[in-house]
Order: structure tokens, then C-alpha cells, then sequence
């Protein structure tokens, strides 16, 4: 009797796991064919201008993801501040580029590994701890605008995204910052060579790795030699971070990173699935 109990158990476990991907794709569906809401139209108009350079279609495709992304990830205002709708939709709408023309059957599908988006009014402190080569350990305390965390959370500084935001041309966006180590992180580490699309041929993980290691070896270069050229020194740290900061660039000046590093250019339009070179 206990192990027909089990049994039972078992398949309706399984039944309901086999189930779930079906569920979710319903309720997505559903949730894209509600009406975009006015007042989230005006949130866009004001605080993305970004989204007006986008073709009539990714709009469209934009404004679908930014309604499934809001539904399913949990905002928790920090220190005081208070968590609006504008807030929502401002972070999902920079957070969602990142997904144009890429969820279908992909394993980027809403940032499944992001549970909970942190905002907070301003930069916000963390403690950092690191031993150098002579074996002394150091403390400090850094101010940051944000962070991605391996657990399932973003963490923002709600005035730093609006920053990055007001300009789209500067190449500095904490949104598509953070949100492109979460699309690294599906491998369990960030280290500059995220998933590819499933059964994306045009993806070439030995290309990738020879491309972009090449260029961020040139960005260690300008960095050594005080040259600051498009990509922000930042990205220099590591591969991790290099990946995120021409994940920005390629965003916001798409047009000026296929003149400085063409090859590069064209490994993320093949990742990302759009051209915004273009846009």
C-alpha cells in the first residue's frame, strides 16, 4: 500500500512537472495579449528614450516582455524608497533588450535564475574583502550602482538607472550592466561566455572565445597605457565584466562598436539577434 502510495505520488509529480513549462507558456500568452497599459506607455515616452529608436516591431515585441517580466519578478524597494510602477517598467524595459528576438526555446527565457529585482534610492555601500599576492588581507567599502547576485537577485540603484537611462547614447546603462552577467551567469559562473540560444548554429563558442578574448585584451592595452578609447576601462577587470560593458556599448552605440571592433560587433548581433547598429 505505501509503495502505491508512492508511486501515485511520483507520477503526479512528474505529471505536474512536465506540465509547467505548458502553464507557463499559457499564461504568458495571455498576459502578452492584454492591453499595454496608457500610463506605462507614458513611463516609456519619458523615462526610456531608447525605446523610440527601436523598429515599429521590437517595440511591440519590447512592450510584450515588459508585461510578462513585471508580472513575474518581485520588486522590493531598500532603504525607505518605495517601488512604483514607473520603477517596474523602466528596469524591465532595459532589462528586456536584452531579450528581443531571443526567448523562444531559449534557456534566457525572463532571466529564469532572477527571482527578486533590490532598488535602492542611490548608490548603496557594500563591505569588499580580497588578500593580495603578499598574503595581507584588506577591507573596504565601495559604493555601487549595482550588482548581480548568483541567489536570484539584481540589485539597483534606482537613481543610477535613471542616469543611464536619460542618455542612450553614452554607453553606460546599469540595467543592461547587471542584467547581462544574469544571461553569463546560466552557465553557474560569469566568465564572459554565456549560454547560447538553443540549437543557435550561428553561435560559435571556439569563435566567440577567440573574438573576445582578442578584444579584451586590446581594452587591458588602452587601460595599461591610460588610452581611453569606446569601452570604459571597467570592463578591463575581467572577462566577466568585459562582456557587460560591451553589452552596453552594444546597446546604446551600436553603430560606433562596429567601427572600433568589427568582429566583436557582429559575435554579439549574433547573440543578441538584433542590429542596433541600424536602429
Amino acid at each position: 500500500m505505501a509503495f502505491t502510495l508512492f508511486c501515485i505520488a511520483a507520477l503526479a509529480l512528474l505529471a505536474g512537472l512536465l506540465g509547467y513549462p505548458r502553464w507557463l507558456a499559457w499564461r504568458r500568452s495571455r498576459l502578452q495579449e492584454q492591453a499595454f497599459p496608457a500610463a506605462w506607455r507614458k513611463y516609456l515616452r519619458k523615462r526610456v528614450p531608447l525605446f523610440a529608436r527601436l523598429p515599429a516591431d521590437l517595440q511591440l515585441q519590447l512592450k510584450k516582455h515588459i508585461q510578462v517580466f513585471v508580472a513575474e519578478k518581485a520588486f522590493i524597494g531598500c532603504d525607505g524608497l518605495r517601488v512604483t510602477d514607473e520603477m517596474r517598467v523602466v528596469v524591465a524595459a532595459h532589462a528586456c533588450l536584452l531579450l528581443l528576438n531571443r526567448t523562444r526555446g531559449a534557456p534566457t527565457d525572463y532571466f529564469a535564475g532572477v527571482r527578486q529585482v533590490l532598488l535602492y534610492p542611490a548608490a548603496f555601500l557594500v563591505d569588499r574583502s580580497h588578500t593580495d599576492a603578499a598574503g595581507v588581507h584588506h577591507a573596504q567599502r565601495q559604493a555601487l550602482a549595482g550588482e548581480s547576485w548568483s541567489q536570484g537577485q539584481v540589485i539597483l540603484s534606482w537613481q543610477d538607472v535613471l542616469q543611464g537611462a536619460a542618455d542612450p547614447q553614452d554607453g553606460r546603462n546599469v540595467v543592461i550592466h547587471e542584467f547581462a552577467h544574469q544571461l553569463d551567469q546560466e552557465n553557474g559562473q560569469a566568465i564572459g561566455a554565456p549560454l547560447p540560444l538553443a540549437g543557435d548554429a550561428s553561435y560559435n563558442p571556439q569563435r566567440w572565445k577567440t573574438v573576445l578574448s582578442a578584444a579584451f585584451e586590446r581594452l587591458q592595452g588602452e587601460a595599461f597605457m591610460h588610452q581611453q578609447g569606446l569601452l570604459d576601462h571597467y570592463g578591463a577587470q575581467d572577462p566577466a565584466e568585459f562582456f557587460s560593458v560591451v553589452s552596453e556599448v552594444f546597446f546604446e552605440q551600436g553603430a560606433a562598436l562596429r567601427d572600433y571592433d568589427p568582429a566583436l560587433y557582429r559575435e554579439l548581433q549574433g547573440y543578441y539577434k538584433v542590429d542596433p547598429a541600424n536602429w
